[in-house]
């Protein structure tokens, strides 16, 4: 009697892992002409069901906004800064050598300017699980955060967050639509 229940058990757990499997997959997309590189970023933990974009910290109600703190530097200036994105492959969290020209760019305007905090937003395109696309918009912009910290700009003064897939600039799904979306979007805080 005993054995007829452990195998039901067992039928039972077979079957419920067997129909969640599928529900935990990847959506199929179509494989990128630039080839795909694996990016992805660990511990996403149950901040994806919120939606509002995943972090290393807290930035308060100023987050994502360009005039969220006063700063000395002009109108100008802040957006020349802000509005240069740097972006990357599919599936892809590695700085590219484009990207790392803009950040040097930026890396230098940080260090004439030491009193400014930045946010790192991390993008995705909205191809993958929303909870993939948050992992890799974060892998993103940590990547872009360390890239900064080598260039000798303090790590305490770079959040990082990321919107996955929620924040999309460009609407549409074709492939320059996607490009332009996995991206990392730099905001002055103060």
């Amino acid at each position: 009697m005993k054995k007829t229940r452990y195998g039901l058990l067992m039928m039972v757990l077979a079957a419920a892992v067997l129909f969640a499997l599928p529900g935990c997959q990847k959506k199929q997309i179509a494989a990128d002409a630039a080839g795909a590189q694996s990016g992805g970023a660990a511990g996403m933990g149950g901040a994806a069901a919120g939606r509002k974009g995943i972090g290393e910290q807290d930035l308060g109600a100023g987050a994502g906004r360009s005039g969220a703190a006063g700063s000395s530097i002009g109108a100008p200036e802040r957006s020349a800064f802000e509005n240069e994105d740097i972006f990357f492959g599919y599936d892809s969290s590695a700085i590219t050598a484009e990207a790392q020209e803009v950040l040097r760019r930026k890396a230098a305007f940080l260090k004439a300017n030491p009193a400014i905090r930045i946010t790192i937003e991390g993008h995705c395109d909205e191809r993958g699980t929303n909870e993939y696309n948050l992992a890799l918009g974060e892998a993103r912009a940590k990547s872009a955060k360390a890239f900064l910290v080598d260039l000798g700009i303090s790590a305490n003064r770079i959040a990082t967050i990321s919107y996955g897939e929620e924040r999309p600039l460009v609407e549409g799904r074709t492939e320059e639509a996607f490009a332009k979306n996995r991206r990392a979007h730099f905001v002055i805080e103060r």
